[in-house]
């Protein structure tokens, strides 16, 4: 979706002496937190992917996507302004306008009529250069000069954040995370094969007949699972699809069958599909609060790259296996000591493997499923 021009704002700010205090103020007003973001393109950079890698690394992601992608391009801004949307930006002040190309600028346009977030461009130097005049030619935009109204710019309706403190103290080096077992997990890697609707259906409210429903997350837990998924991932689907598998119990084949439109951020739920009822049939999920800034973000991020899986195609579950390993999150794992129970930090299949032999002693176990 395109905002209209009328809802969407720009400036520049000529900082004519390139006078420090500006960049300054523009860096102390940078707080994601609070909707704000300061980018300062990386020097010696000149293409649009490396501003975009920037951008996301400006909203706390990797500046990085993985996956394959059509002719090797990373659809980069796309996920900026997903995560964008997702995360309430308002305000987005980029320092060094001056050494950026038509082609960026552009890109950056795009950006603010996608989103309607307030676009800065600080020019260090007393006039635009030539791709800024061309690039602005068609934008509403206004231009300052001094530092009290570029700094009113940057925070918009904030209050000053106020001088940095004189020596600040350096900071402590990262904790190691520690392992969070998560019951909801133990579903992730399942033998179940729900097939996806092709047609109009009629889910109805979840109502767990073939499994127990998942026992919610601890505030705590919310919040360190929001934090570990926030800063280890920049795909919005990626991250998406771990929050949902916490938040509704759901097997890899039931993520898969989430459309583009599965996500409803009126009422904050998540439509998944079974057409032949193999566990609970279609259905409608409640996602909670830590869990729905995730959904946002891939169904921003699924809308912009015309793809019709919201969280998952089905070769995704090697992807989303890693992505939860690597920010320590795990399903309830087999007792120590027995035997070949674990063949890796962690075992995926223990559950399944577990109610195979219980329900039928001479059923052979299946083998492990591979992440690589």
């Amino acid at each position: 979706m395109t905002l209209p021009a009328a809802l969407t704002s720009s400036a520049v700010v000529l900082d004519a002496g390139d006078d420090a205090a500006f960049t300054h103020a523009a860096l102390a007003a940078h707080a994601p937190q609070a909707g704000r973001i300061t980018l300062h393109p990386g020097p010696g950079t000149t293409s649009d992917t490396a501003l975009a890698s920037d951008l996301l690394q400006s909203l706390g992601k990797p500046a990085r996507l993985p996956g394959r992608y059509p002719h090797g391009r990373p659809p980069l801004w796309e996920a900026a302004a997903a995560w964008t949307t997702a995360l309430a930006v308002t305000r987005l002040t980029v320092l060094r306008a001056h050494l950026l190309d038509q082609r960026r600028l552009q890109r950056l346009l795009d950006l603010q009529r996608q989103t309607g977030i307030h676009l800065t461009l600080v020019v260090h130097r007393p006039r635009l250069t030539a791709a800024l005049h061309r690039a602005l030619t068609a934008s509403h935009h206004t231009t300052v000069r001094t530092l009290a109204e570029a700094r009113a710019l940057y925070l918009g309706d904030a209050v000053s954040p106020g001088p940095p403190p004189a020596a600040p103290d350096p900071p402590a080096p990262p904790a190691a995370l520690r392992w969070i077992t998560i019951d909801a997990l133990d579903r992730l890697v399942s033998y179940d094969s729900p097939q996806p609707c092709t047609a109009t259906c009629t889910p109805t409210p979840i109502v767990y007949h073939q499994r127990p429903a998942p026992l919610p997350p601890t505030p705590a837990q919310s919040a360190r699972l929001a934090d570990r998924l926030h800063t280890a991932t920049a795909h919005p689907a990626r991250a998406a699809a771990l929050a949902a598998a916490i938040a509704t119990g759901a097997s890899f084949q039931q993520l898969t069958t989430a459309r583009a439109d599965g996500f409803h951020p009126a009422d904050s739920t998540l439509t998944l599909h079974d057409r032949t009822r193999y566990t609970d049939g279609c259905a409608i999920y409640p996602v909670p609060p830590w869990a729905a800034v995730f959904l946002h973000a891939a169904t921003r991020f699924a809308h912009l790259t015309s793809t019709p899986h919201l969280l998952a195609a089905p070769t995704d579950r090697p992807a989303l296996l890693r992505l939860a390993e690597t920010i320590r999150l795990r399903p309830p794992q087999p007792p120590a000591g027995r035997a070949g129970a674990r063949r890796g930090p962690v075992v995926w299949d223990w559950r399944e493997k577990h109610e195979a032999l219980r329900h039928d002693p001479t059923h052979p176990a299946r083998p492990t499923v591979s992440r690589r």
